[in-house]
């Protein structure tokens, strides 16, 4: 009964790999291919690891599943848009449907900072 739980979990998340996979192929600029990517991504690596961890059942593999998932959860989405910010500041186009570009005329080239006044809360 292990094997097969672990497999539909190894199953579930190699599709959302593929659905990544998927989309860096068929959506049509960088900032929608990152955002798709590594959402998709890192939720098929996240449910393989959950997998792998029922498989084993071992309480050390467990752990180690626990803080790569972590890890990933942390890194991958400020890696995403540390990436999509210097692509914005280089000047890589938008998607020419995209009909909302918020962060126009809101930074400093020189700096990368916003310039304006900004939402107080």
């Amino acid at each position: 009964m292990t094997e097969i739980i672990s497999g539909i979990f190894l199953m579930v998340g190699s599709l959302f790999i593929l659905l990544a996979g998927v989309g860096l192929v068929k959506l049509p600029d960088l900032y929608t291919r990152m955002s798709a990517t590594t959402k998709a991504s890192t939720l098929g690596v996240g449910i393989i690891l959950i997998g792998t961890a029922f498989f084993f059942g071992d309480v050390g593999i467990t752990s180690r599943v626990i803080a790569i998932i972590f890890f990933l959860l942390l890194t991958a989405p400020i890696a995403a848009h540390m990436i999509a910010r210097a692509a914005y500041f280089d000047g890589v186009p938008l998607w020419n449907k995209t009909w909302n570009d918020d962060l126009k005329n809101k930074y400093d080239e020189k700096t990368h900072e916003l310039s304006g006044k900004q939402h107080e809360s």
